[in-house]
């Protein structure tokens, strides 16, 4: 079976800074994760077996007995900070560059009078960090969510791992709905996560089959499982090579390989050489 590699895949350059400063932790015993650092199951064994408290993106509310808390790849709102730093706790502070940028954005169309619109999914840990902040505010996932808001200027940003489709559609959706607003439409979808959206549509029209590598809660995995699906092209998603199904790549001559950006470069490595390793 051949076993074609995405041109781009795998950990961002925000995963990457956030793990380096974990790894240069001296006492990892003393800091509590404030919930997943990245949404990747092998990440998150690795960093409790070096003695980090990680706290559930749910419980989050919970202060720990920790006296440093890491402030997650994903950001968090500038009120859930002060209430950290209001308990005495040190932050480490691992927050993408990217993500602050869509938290300044909102915060900027807010001060200017739009009402804002965040594009992305609702109760996720990047999309709560943003809302926390606006005084108020819309989170819309799908265009069927869109409707008339009673607000005569609309300020439009997405969370950076939303799908281009969706962010255009949601977009199309909100003008259509809404035609006497003056509406502002800021694209901060990340360019990692574009870049391997785009790699994916490349290789979906040259195999038969598509293996995602990712954490089950990871949303730009998710994306990619769901675009494949749009597509019609079977899709294999697992988190290690561990959870590949040998009798399920029968049927394919050709199969393309990608990973969310929460990926490390191994665990994609090892299901490459098993894929390669089926007859």
């Amino acid at each position: 079976m051949k076993v074609i590699r995405a041109e781009a895949m795998g950990f961002c350059f925000g995963v990457r800074d956030a793990l380096t400063l974990a790894g240069q932790v001296a006492q990892p015993a003393d800091v509590t994760i404030h919930g997943e650092l990245v949404h990747n199951e092998t990440v998150l064994h690795g960093l409790r077996a070096r003695g980090f408290h990680l706290s559930q993106e749910q419980a989050r509310t919970r202060l720990t007995d920790s006296p440093m808390v890491m402030v997650t790849a994903h950001g968090i709102s500038a009120h859930e900070r002060r209430r950290l730093q209001d308990a005495g706790k040190q932050l480490i502070d691992t927050t993408c560059p990217l993500v602050a940028h869509v938290h300044e954005t909102a915060q900027e169309l807010q001060n200017a009078g739009f009402f804002v619109v965040v594009i992305g999914r609702r109760g996720h840990v990047e999309v709560c960090g943003i809302v926390e902040d606006l005084e108020q505010c819309a989170v819309v996932e799908r265009p069927a969510e869109v409707r008339t808001y009673p607000h005569d200027r609309l300020g439009i940003v997405c969370q950076t791992t939303a799908a281009a489709r969706d962010v255009a559609d949601i977009r199309a959706a909100i003008e259509h709905k809404n035609r006497d607003a003056e509406i502002r439409f800021v694209d901060t979808v990340c360019k990692p996560t574009k870049d391997r959206q785009a790699a994916l549509e490349d290789l979906l029209d040259r195999v038969g089959a598509m293996v995602v590598v990712g954490g089950r809660n990871s949303n730009n995995t998710r994306r990619l499982v769901a675009r494949c699906e749009e597509r019609g092209v079977p899709v294999c998603h697992v988190q290690s090579a561990a959870d590949l199904d040998p009798p399920w790549f029968e049927p394919f001559e050709t199969v393309g390989l990608t990973a969310g950006t929460s990926t490390p470069d191994d665990v994609i490595d090892d299901v490459h050489a098993a894929l390669t390793a089926l007859p």
